[in-house]
């Protein structure tokens, strides 16, 4: 239904709201607006995650069983539960703290009354009772009646409804909305934990992975892995315990060397420290996520879908000059007209403030306000003598006349071009349905110009996008040739500028088409928004959204991921996947490159672990079939783990890498670690059967032979390790050395080498688990490249 402007104001005359003593009477009694900052989980819920895990379960029964034998350095893979635990549990604790102190910053503040003074607070501070006033673009806080004013709300995270709820005086508001357009004011009735949306808040920067790719991947390989341990797993223990022939105590120790490598310990751990250590980077460029999986998704952005103003251009703008039809200066009656207008208003934008800045003074109209709304771009103030507006002159302006023809002129020379004049009688102001088509026609009107100021980080950032082959979207409210004239500042890709009007009537595929052809939208709707990034879904893409307005919500919320800055509206900030508290567009390829380094870390450890975790299965099956005794004492594969997997994976998992992520995730990752698991794995059970002295011979005899193949299996693991870091650099490189080294100052410090039970006392055994340990580290790399090539061809 339609409005007067009459039905629009908040008249806020008389109301005094709380006194001093009022509210510190209810901070006393605690109805106060405090609730938990939803960064996820408590430090005991951290805590008691991270240490009850079923790998530690796993780790913990096997490392008591082995301590049972009274051998306790063949428990020290139990350490692992220790080192496990304190590095999950300091990460997510890092990243808790991290993300507590930047929600505190780009939190909402609402406006309250109290003693009859406007007051802005933090929303933990409001009080049950307190008056809140309320403009476009701000977010309800609690819950409550509407006492004066009226003003829309966008209720569709509470709901699922994008359709605006008009509100009037008596109305409820629920936490969780936010305006769209009016102003009012609202008293605080339901505050804290009774307000309907406080789950709403404790969700919302949530340590959570739900909804990753990455994780997505790693939880269906964990799952094809648990399937297969359960009968490998009885298989040896049952051969170990009767069938190898040893002694109990060897059996023993045997089953858990067996069983404990199936374990992927660390993948998991990995993943969540590095997803961690990305929130932790990214607060110290300011940037707040609301949703972790955030920093995957725009690793795999491949369109950027931005705002003009506020994300292109600074909010800032100065104000240029009023002008005449012909573009001469605007006549006496006419020249003020602009700041009497804005500084009637109530609901102030950047714009108005600008205009305002420069109208220091004047004498304002006296009338009904009639708060902006972008479905109809304008904005005014209903007086006796008519409606004085402000808003788009290819809106407001008949587009034959000499006033539109001049806008089109400033406006390409990269002015934001506004239009101002009466609209005689009272004005009728369009409802929530409107379209710009509804907005009514200026007969003498004057046209307000102001310079906008791109943003100095915008070319470098839109530069790093264009080498990334990120192609990019300038969607806007504004005039499209305004938009491309900024633009043109920024970039020199070649733009390609539409008008978004005549996109309504478009088929759906014609639609798509024009989205696909242009690269700058202008007088785009919110609605419209929506609708590009659908149509951009529809084409595959994966797209970010960037916006700071009350009309970028719907595109926001639809986009795979929503970049909001920190000085725009608390309705952006709340459905945003990712927040830019310091407002710096070129933030973002550090957020990109934050993504990238996580996907492709994680990729290189997934197949480290997945590696061991498939030559330990081969190995235990085949041992387990044959009925002989495990190869190795649990102290040797822990120390295998040492160099090949555990400390390479942690420093690569953290390690730069902006590598472009490609589908896939996990056809790759067993790419490698198939192939590379099945010929680690039957290598070195061949050798062992081969060398394999029988269950009767010499404790020392069976020692030295597993020595041998341990040495095959630890030159073929850190072969491995060599192609997943790849491409080599110096770090890398250096890496691998320390790992050798590592690994050659265990084989022959005598120490050492006693500690961890090993025998290299025959030295013709030896030899020959050098050679084969080379050679399957030959095979390896042959069935990498083939299977490389096959690749190739397929995706060509």
């Amino acid at each position: 239904m339609p409005d007067t402007a009459a039905d629009t104001a908040a008249d806020t005359t008389g109301l005094t709201g709380l006194t001093t003593a009022e509210v510190q009477q209810r901070v006393t009694e605690g109805r106060t607006n405090t609730v938990g900052r939803g960064t996820g989980r408590s430090v005991l819920q951290i805590i008691r995650a991270n240490v009850f895990t079923r790998v530690n379960a796993i780790l913990g029964v096997l490392a008591v069983i082995v301590l049972s034998t009274g051998s306790v350095i063949n428990a020290a893979f139990g350490l692992l539960i220790i080192a496990n635990s304190a590095i999950g549990i300091i990460q997510e604790l890092r990243a808790k703290k991290t993300l507590d102190s930047l929600r505190i910053v780009g939190e909402q503040q609402p406006t309250v009354i109290r003693d009859g003074k406007r007051l802005t607070i933090h929303q933990a501070e409001v009080v049950a009772d307190d008056l809140i006033m309320v403009h476009s673009g701000d977010e309800i806080v609690v819950d409550g009646p509407a006492l004066a004013g009226t003003f829309s709300v966008d209720e569709s995270q509470l709901t699922g409804e994008s359709v605006a709820v008009h509100k009037v005086p008596g109305e409820q508001v629920l936490s969780g909305s936010f305006v769209t357009t009016g102003h009012g004011v609202y008293r605080a009735e339901k505050v804290g934990e009774d307000a309907y949306a406080a789950t709403l808040a404790a969700q919302a920067s949530e340590f959570s992975l739900t909804g990753s790719v990455l994780m997505s991947g790693i939880n269906q390989i964990l799952k094809v892995i648990t399937w297969m341990l359960v009968p490998v797993g009885i298989l040896t223990i049952w051969t170990q315990l009767v069938r190898s022939g040893t002694g109990l105590r060897e059996s023993v120790l045997s089953m858990a060397a067996a069983i404990v490598p199936m374990v992927p310990e660390g993948l998991v751990l990995m993943t969540s420290v590095a997803f961690a250590a990305g929130v932790i980077r990214l607060g110290r460029y300011k940037a707040l996520v609301n949703e972790l999986v955030a920093i995957e998704g725009l690793a795999r952005v491949d369109t950027v879908c931005t705002d003009k103003t506020g994300t292109l251009t600074t909010n800032e703008m100065e104000f240029d000059g009023v002008w005449a039809a012909d573009g001469s200066p605007a006549p006496g009656h006419l020249k003020d007209v602009p700041g009497r207008l804005v500084a009637a208003q109530e609901d102030r934008n950047d714009t108005a403030g600008a205009i305002l800045a420069a109208f220091e003074g004047v004498t304002p109209f006296v009338g009904t306000e009639i708060p902006f709304n972008s479905r109809y771009k304008y904005s005014g103030v209903q007086t006796a003598d008519g409606a004085w507006i402000l808003g788009a002159p290819d809106v407001l302006l008949d587009p034959s006349g000499e006033a539109a023809a001049t806008a089109q002129r400033l406006g390409g020379a990269g002015l934001r071009v506004l239009a101002v004049g009466r609209v005689p009688g009272e004005l009728t102001v369009p409802g929530e349905g409107a379209t710009m088509t509804d907005a009514p026609t200026l007969g003498e009107p004057a046209l307000v110009t102001l310079r906008q100021q791109l943003r100095p980080d915008a070319r470098e950032t839109l530069d790093f996008f264009a080498e990334q082959q990120v192609d990019l979207k300038i969607i806007s409210g504004d005039n499209p040739d305004s938009v491309k004239a900024v633009a043109t500042g920024a970039t020199d890709r070649e733009l390609v500028a539409v008008d978004a009007r005549t996109l309504v009537e478009l088929e759906e595929e014609e639609f798509d088409a024009e989205i696909a052809r242009a690269n700058v939208f202008g007088r785009v709707s919110p609605e419209q928004k929506q609708q590009m990034v659908g149509s951009l879904h529809r084409s595959g893409r994966t797209v970010a959204m960037t916006g700071d307005g009350v009309n970028d919500v719907l595109a926001l919320k639809k986009a795979d991921i929503g970049v909001a800055m920190g000085s725009g509206s608390p309705a952006s900030r709340s459905v945003a996947q990712l927040v830019l508290l310091t407002n710096r567009f070129s933030a973002l390829p550090q957020v990109v490159g934050e993504g990238r380094r996580v996907i492709g870390n994680i990729e290189r450890v997934a197949n480290l672990f997945l590696t061991k975790t498939v030559y330990s299965v081969v190995l235990a099956l085949v041992v387990g079939i044959a009925g002989v005794s495990f190869p190795f004492q649990p102290i040797h594969v822990t120390i295998t783990g040492w160099f090949t997997i555990g400390i390479p994976a942690f420093i690569l998992a953290l390690a730069p890498n902006n590598e472009r992520p490609r589908d896939g995730f996990v056809r790759r990752v067993l790419s490698l670690a198939l192939p590379s698991g099945l010929l680690i794995g039957g290598i070195s059970v061949t050798m062992w059967l081969v060398i394999y002295p029988g269950g009767d011979a010499p404790e020392i005899e069976r020692d030295r032979a597993g020595t041998a193949v341990l040495l095959a299996l630890i030159i073929m693991g850190l072969w491995v390790l060599g192609i997943v870091a790849r491409p080599l650099t110096w770090w890398k490189v250096l890496l691998l050395a320390v790992c050798v080294l590592g690994y050659l100052v265990i084989f022959t410090v005598p120490f050492l080498r006693e500690l961890v039970l090993l025998d290299p006392g025959d030295s013709g055994l030896m030899a020959t688990g050098a050679v084969v340990g080379v050679c399957g580290a030959a095979g390896i790399e042959v069935a990498h490249r083939l299977l490389g090539r096959i690749r190739t061809r397929s995706a060509n």
